[in-house]
């Protein structure tokens, strides 16, 4: 028997596939996006404490009390904002949950979602199962940012919930203030609900500030605020992330969470919150150190062919393959892989409609010095 499918627009990931198609050829994987070097010490030693004191059932659904106060900690410490541990903050098994769970917890059949492209792949499936329609709304083809006139048209009657991503997956670009005033103008006086994804909410560069919609009561008071442990603590395979909401958006996320994973791994939870209380030095240095390695990587890249664009956030980067290839940028990041040997990422799957003749590739420099400088040597070939 063959169902009729409820995602027929979905396949395998474009990250799945990409990453496969490295191993099979041996090629320097700058597609997917986790770093190779190592997790810092004392997560992993608190990590091994938790399992041998026996931490290893159930946590509460919610998330243990430990790990959601240092949340709320470290919180109002980077934007002055304590939500309340007990009714605001739910540990999630990592930030594609918590974005599915928001999703499902608020979107009906036939409610209207914005979403602004390119965006992550996994948000329009978790919208299609909700029984909602997605609108795109393409960002600025250069810089990536959004277009807030277009925005404005595409809301009607049935818009139930807004997608928004800062740092942005795939470009790095970032919200400004001036882009949170529109936002917040848009959403005033309106029942649309945000969901924030803000997974590289630490990675940022050249003194810029994050615009967490956290900082801004109004806009928090309708959000669903997304963020990753993975990415802050390059632990990319524990899959453990929260989502910070106010009561009432809380108590719907959950109805959807404890259905469908209840609570995630214990021990790790033990560890995050000790890691955060003792050593907030690292998220707070997190951007000095990934700024170092997107400046080395970028002086690289000024060594080939290929162009790097600009890069405000986050741990990818964009290359312009134009002077290289014609190829549409699937086909170019499949050649690239099996006949250069260095993986890479085409940006057509993060959209609906990609620009047309649209000639970039994302790379992913949160790798060792060791890794990046393999892939420069074959991309020096091009």
């Amino acid at each position: 028997m063959t169902p009729e499918t409820k995602l027929p627009k979905v396949g395998t990931t474009i990250f799945t596939v990409m990453s496969q198609l490295a191993v099979e050829h041996g090629a320097v994987n700058l597609g997917q996006g986790f770093p190779d070097f190592d997790v810092p010490a004392r997560l992993i030693e608190a990590l091994g404490r938790a399992m041998r004191e026996g931490k290893n059932q159930y946590a509460p659904m919610t998330g243990i009390p430990a790990l959601r106060q240092a949340i709320a900690a470290k919180t109002q410490r980077c934007y002055g904002y304590r939500p309340d541990a007990d009714a605001e903050i739910t540990v999630t098994s990592g930030a594609s949950e918590a974005i599915f769970d928001a999703v499902l917890a608020v979107v009906c059949p036939g409610d209207e979602v914005i979403v602004l492209d390119p965006c992550y792949d996994c948000y329009e499936p978790a919208i299609d199962l909700a029984g909602g329609r997605t609108v795109h709304v393409p960002l600025d083809p250069q810089t990536f940012a959004p277009d807030w006139a277009l925005i404005r048209a595409a809301v009607t009657p049935r818009t139930r919930l807004l997608m928004i991503n800062s740092p942005h997956n795939p470009s790095g670009a970032m919200f400004t203030a001036d882009d949170i005033a529109q936002l917040t103008a848009l959403l005033r006086d309106t029942g649309i609900y945000l969901l924030s994804d803000e997974v590289y909410e630490h990675i940022v560069f050249d003194g810029r500030v994050h615009e967490s919609v956290l900082r801004y009561p109004q806009l928090r008071e309708r959000a669903f605020v997304v963020s990753s442990f993975g990415k802050t603590y390059h632990c990319t395979g524990w899959k453990l992330g929260y989502c910070i909401a106010p009561p009432a958006l809380s108590v719907e996320l959950r109805k959807v969470h404890q259905y469908n994973t209840f609570c995630t791994f214990a021990p790790a939870q033990w560890a995050f919150a000790e890691m955060i209380e003792a050593e907030p030095a690292h998220y707070e240095q997190l951007g000095a150190f990934y700024q170092g390695k997107r400046n080395r990587f970028r002086e690289q890249l000024l060594t080939t062919r290929l162009k790097p664009l600009p890069v405000p956030g986050g741990y990818f980067q964009l290359v312009d393959y134009s002077a290289v290839s014609d190829l549409d940028d699937a086909a170019f990041c499949r050649w690239l892989t099996v006949e250069k040997g260095v993986a890479a990422i085409p940006l057509s799957p993060f959209y609906e409609t990609p620009p047309q003749g649209q000639r970039l590739a994302r790379l992913c420099f949160a790798k060792n010095a060791a890794t990046l400088d393999a892939a420069i040597e074959r991309l020096q070939k091009l």
